[in-house]
């Protein structure tokens, strides 16, 4: 990028349904927010710099994804990282007590073992879990959650890790190529 163009606020981390946005300023011209799909890079969102400089690039998130993302001011790109599409469920957390208990998955439940209980995706698969700014990629371990309105246990680690005290809605990028059942 120029040295006067600058990304000055972005919004990469959204559920399904919500905007993504990014926010910059750079020399008059025309800025566009592109993502690659596919091995191509497709352009999400197009605006033209205010006189002051300003540019606002928004696109709604329609699906669960995660992309690489880049901003071009007048030709010139700038990678800004990944925009990730989370879909929302809710989650809790397991451990104490259970510790030295088999899992669902094979093995034990130790204090520092990372992952997750889900029903029905296959043991191994890796999940990316997102709450509050942290994002978290941990692999199904056990099966669960066995109460009603819950779709994820996060081992007492993985909620740690996340920041995750309570039963919560998190955001979660279900895995490519594997359909969730519906509950």
């Amino acid at each position: 990028m120029p040295a006067d163009a600058a990304v000055l606020k972005k919004r990469m981390h959204v559920r399904v349904g919500s905007k993504a946005a990014v926010i910059g300023s750079s020399q008059p011209g025309l800025a566009t927010l592109q993502v690659r799909r596919r091995g191509r890079w497709r352009t999400i969102a197009r605006d033209r710099t205010t006189a002051t400089g300003r540019y606002v690039l928004r696109d709604r998130v329609r699906r669960p994804m995660s992309v690489f993302a880049r901003v071009s001011v007048n030709g010139v790109t700038q990678r800004i990282g990944r925009l990730n599409g989370y879909r929302r469920a809710y989650a809790s957390w397991y451990g104490p007590g259970l510790y030295g208990n088999h899992l669902g998955c094979g093995g034990r439940l130790t204090p520092r073992r990372l992952g997750v209980a889900h029903r029905t995706l296959p043991c191994g698969t890796k999940v990316e879990m997102y709450y509050r700014g942290k994002t978290l990629t941990v692999p199904v371990i056990d099966r669960g959650p066995f109460v009603e309105g819950r779709d994820w246990d996060l081992t007492r680690a993985a909620a740690r890790r996340l920041g995750v005290r309570a039963t919560v809605r998190v955001g979660f990028l279900p895995p490519a190529g594997v359909p969730l059942k519906r509950r």
